[in-house]
């Protein structure tokens, strides 16, 4: 379990931390839970065929639905994070 949680804490400091400038605690504090929704929720895996620890693997597109796609794009903590999304 600690090999996990540095390379959690790892990818923490590089995505976030090294780009963000916090003030104080409840600053830290929000910008980590923003950052463990991204990481659970958005952020894409290797090691999970590309898909988020907390979803379920989606199926693969044919070319036809790859060409009307319309992704937006929402930024978190100020452009630090971003989501993409289907619209609807």
């Amino acid at each position: 379990m600690n090999a996990i949680m540095e390379r959690w804490v790892q990818t923490c400091r590089h995505e976030l931390l090294d780009h963000t400038l916090i003030w104080n605690e409840r600053h830290l504090r929000h910008a980590l839970r923003q950052f463990e929704l991204h990481y659970n929720l958005h952020r894409p895996h290797q090691a999970m065929h590309q898909t988020a620890p907390l979803r379920a693997v989606p199926e693969p597109l044919t070319p036809a639905q790859i060409s009307h796609l319309d992704v937006r794009r929402r930024d978190r903590l100020d452009g630090v994070l971003h989501k993409y999304q289907h619209a609807a």
